[in-house]
Protein backbone atom coordinates (compact mmCIF):
# COMPACT_ATOMS: atom_id res chain seq x y z
CA UNK A 1 0.00 0.00 0.00
CA UNK A 2 1.13 3.29 -1.05
CA UNK A 3 1.71 6.00 1.86
CA UNK A 4 -0.93 7.75 3.03
CA UNK A 5 -1.17 10.81 5.59
CA UNK A 6 -4.59 12.61 6.89
CA UNK A 7 -5.67 14.82 9.58
CA UNK A 8 -8.56 15.05 11.41
CA UNK A 9 -9.52 17.52 14.08
CA UNK A 10 -10.85 16.63 17.75
CA UNK A 11 -11.29 19.61 20.02
CA UNK A 12 -8.23 21.44 18.30
CA UNK A 13 -6.05 18.70 18.24
CA UNK A 14 -5.08 17.17 15.42
CA UNK A 15 -5.22 13.79 14.60
CA UNK A 16 -2.77 12.57 11.66
CA UNK A 17 -3.29 9.03 10.72
CA UNK A 18 -0.59 7.16 8.87
CA UNK A 19 -0.63 4.48 6.45
CA UNK A 20 1.78 2.56 4.69
CA UNK A 21 5.53 2.33 5.29
CA UNK A 22 8.05 5.00 6.57
CA UNK A 23 10.97 4.81 4.58
CA UNK A 24 12.95 6.83 1.79
CA UNK A 25 11.52 5.85 -1.31
CA UNK A 26 7.73 5.80 0.59
CA UNK A 27 6.30 9.18 1.33
CA UNK A 28 8.89 11.40 1.86
CA UNK A 29 7.78 14.60 3.33
CA UNK A 30 3.88 14.16 3.72
CA UNK A 31 3.70 13.56 6.97
CA UNK A 32 5.94 16.55 7.66
CA UNK A 33 4.35 19.10 5.15
CA UNK A 34 1.22 18.01 6.48
CA UNK A 35 2.55 19.35 10.01
CA UNK A 36 4.18 22.57 8.73
CA UNK A 37 0.63 23.15 7.30
CA UNK A 38 -1.32 22.93 10.50
CA UNK A 39 1.84 24.34 12.66
CA UNK A 40 1.06 27.68 10.39
CA UNK A 41 -2.70 27.42 11.39
CA UNK A 42 -1.78 27.75 15.12
CA UNK A 43 -2.38 24.51 15.94
CA UNK A 44 -0.20 22.73 18.25
CA UNK A 45 -1.30 19.56 19.51
CA UNK A 46 -1.08 16.80 17.57
CA UNK A 47 -1.50 12.80 17.62
CA UNK A 48 0.55 11.09 14.90
CA UNK A 49 -1.70 7.18 15.03
CA UNK A 50 0.88 4.81 13.22
CA UNK A 51 -1.83 1.87 13.66
CA UNK A 52 -1.28 1.39 10.16
CA UNK A 53 2.58 1.41 9.96
CA UNK A 54 4.25 -1.96 10.45
CA UNK A 55 7.33 -0.53 9.00
CA UNK A 56 9.64 2.69 9.60
CA UNK A 57 13.52 2.78 8.19
CA UNK A 58 16.02 5.24 9.64
CA UNK A 59 14.89 7.61 7.20
CA UNK A 60 11.25 7.72 8.70
CA UNK A 61 12.66 7.68 11.73
CA UNK A 62 14.00 10.68 10.84
CA UNK A 63 11.24 12.14 9.52
CA UNK A 64 9.23 11.74 12.79
CA UNK A 65 11.95 13.15 14.64
CA UNK A 66 11.63 16.45 12.59
CA UNK A 67 8.04 16.45 13.13
CA UNK A 68 8.69 16.62 16.89
CA UNK A 69 10.74 19.43 16.13
CA UNK A 70 8.76 21.47 14.18
CA UNK A 71 5.80 20.91 16.81
CA UNK A 72 8.05 21.75 19.68
CA UNK A 73 9.41 25.20 17.86
CA UNK A 74 5.73 26.09 17.63
CA UNK A 75 5.56 25.75 20.88
CA UNK A 76 3.45 22.71 20.59
CA UNK A 77 3.65 18.69 21.23
CA UNK A 78 3.28 15.74 19.77
CA UNK A 79 2.35 12.18 20.80
CA UNK A 80 2.05 8.72 19.02
CA UNK A 81 -0.66 6.34 19.16
CA UNK A 82 -1.20 2.43 17.91
CA UNK A 83 3.08 2.11 17.24
CA UNK A 84 3.28 -1.57 16.04
CA UNK A 85 5.52 -3.48 18.02
CA UNK A 86 8.39 -3.90 15.55
CA UNK A 87 8.04 0.07 15.16
CA UNK A 88 8.12 0.29 18.96
CA UNK A 89 11.34 -1.98 19.15
CA UNK A 90 12.94 0.76 17.05
CA UNK A 91 12.34 3.71 18.56
CA UNK A 92 13.59 1.89 22.13
CA UNK A 93 16.83 0.54 19.98
CA UNK A 94 17.79 3.88 19.44
CA UNK A 95 16.22 5.62 22.51
CA UNK A 96 13.96 7.77 20.45
CA UNK A 97 11.11 6.12 22.91
CA UNK A 98 12.74 8.97 25.23
CA UNK A 99 11.77 11.32 22.99
CA UNK A 100 8.01 10.71 22.12
CA UNK A 101 5.56 10.47 24.49
CA UNK A 102 3.59 6.50 23.15
CA UNK A 103 -0.30 5.48 24.18
CA UNK A 104 -2.14 2.61 23.41
CA UNK A 105 -5.04 3.70 22.99
CA UNK A 106 -6.80 7.06 20.91
CA UNK A 107 -9.13 7.84 23.58
CA UNK A 108 -6.03 7.55 26.45
CA UNK A 109 -3.70 9.90 24.05
CA UNK A 110 -6.69 12.85 23.43
CA UNK A 111 -7.46 12.30 27.64
CA UNK A 112 -3.51 13.30 27.99
CA UNK A 113 -3.79 16.28 26.14
CA UNK A 114 -6.45 17.59 27.55
CA UNK A 115 -5.27 17.13 31.19
CA UNK A 116 -1.66 18.88 30.24
CA UNK A 117 -3.78 22.17 29.02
Amino acid sequence: MAFQVAARELDRIVVVDVVGRMTLSDGRTQLRDLVHVFTGKGRKKFLINLAGVDFVDSDGLGELARCYSVVRQAGGEMKLVHVHHRVQALLELTRMVSLFEIHNAEETALQAFRQGA
